[in-house]
């Protein structure tokens, strides 16, 4: 059998191949059998396709083709069952259940908070806008935006707060304006 695998290694002999086939198929079928009887046929023909491609990599200094051949078909088997073996998808896991369609009067709330929230901010100075967006849009520091606009840290402070006094005042409906 050694000398079989070595010409299907050298030259991709097809009749090579095809003896030791007939040879090792059914015993190695058996072998799969004992794991999993449903899947023995497929497991055979991966292992012995393997061979196939990897027939050049045998060296029979190291050992004999049997030995060799159900070293493939053992790790076949052990590929076969961790692929059974993996995490079965679970259809309620939080990830993958999409998200509840929000109620539609909830939906109308927040269209009208946020067109609010735009017509208040509207009412704002351009240099109170401008701090209030740095913040809250681009994430940035009261001291990055001081740095920024060259500005004191100070006068950063000052427009937040009278921007938030403004935002809080249209909000609220109500008629002061600091």
């Amino acid at each position: 059998m050694t000398l079989l695998l070595l010409q299907v290694g050298r030259s991709r002999d097809v009749e090579a191949f095809e003896a030791l086939f007939r040879h090792f198929g059914p015993r190695i079928k058996a072998y799969m059998a004992k794991v999993d009887r449903n899947r023995a046929e497929e497991l055979t023909q991966e292992t012995m396709m393997s061979v196939w491609r990897k027939a050049s990599l045998f060296d029979a200094t190291r050992g004999v083709a049997a030995s060799w051949i159900f070293t493939i078909a053992r790790n076949q088997r052990i590929d076969a069952l961790r692929r059974d073996r993996r995490a079965e998808i679970d259809p309620d896991d939080p990830a993958l259940v999409p998200e509840t369609p929000m109620a539609a009067d909830q939906a109308l709330d927040i269209s009208q908070n946020v067109r609010l929230m735009r017509e208040a901010m509207a009412t704002l100075p351009s240099e109170q806008l401008q701090v209030l967006e740095l913040s809250f849009y681009q994430e940035q520091s009261q001291s990055e935006i001081a740095t920024r606009l060259a500005l004191p840290l100070g006068t950063v402070k000052s427009r937040m707060r009278l921007g938030f006094a403004k935002l809080r005042a249209v909000l609220e409906g109500g008629s002061k304006q600091p």
